[in-house]
């Protein structure tokens, strides 16, 4: 997302879609315009955002933080975020177990 107020971009638009149709093997995925982005939402509960530019972030616990930094994330302002790396996004297999991950650690 990004600063309250922005108008919402083509990049998120287009990342966002993008990312939904590569989520589409887990059921309950559905976005909200937020910011200038998007919330990413697994049943309601906000799991990931889409800011402003197109960059993909997924809510992190603690036992994960080191997983996402390994992989060359960074952190979104105060929040638990993290961005997720290309690398993953291009990866259906990790990109479904890193929201997984994700989803399970936004209901807690």
């Amino acid at each position: 997302m990004g600063v309250k107020g922005d108008r919402l971009s083509k990049f998120s638009v287009l990342a966002t879609e993008e990312l939904v149709q590569k989520l589409a093997m887990i059921s309950g995925v559905s976005t909200k315009k937020m910011f200038g982005g998007h919330g990413v939402f697994h049943d309601g509960k906000m799991f990931g955002i889409v800011d402003s530019k197109g960059a993909v972030y997924f809510k992190v616990d603690e036992n994960m933080v080191s997983t996402y930094l390994d992989k060359g994330s960074t952190k979104h302002g105060r929040m638990p975020y993290y961005s997720v790396p290309e690398t993953i996004l291009n990866d259906l297999d990790a990109l479904k177990i890193w929201a997984q991950n994700s989803i399970e650690h936004s209901k807690k």
